[in-house]
């Protein structure tokens, strides 16, 4: 849907993270997000 195409855009564009997702069928999804570490 819409709103995991507005995820995708803010992780991995706007933050240059990663969305990963692990399905098993009829058991579950997992989605991961991962951002990267900004040092200041």
């Amino acid at each position: 849907g819409l709103g995991l195409s507005i995820s995708y855009d803010i992780v991995v564009q706007e933050h240059r993270g990663e969305i990963r997702v692990e399905t098993e069928e009829g058991e579950y999804t997992e989605f991961r997000i991962q951002l990267p570490k900004k040092v200041v």
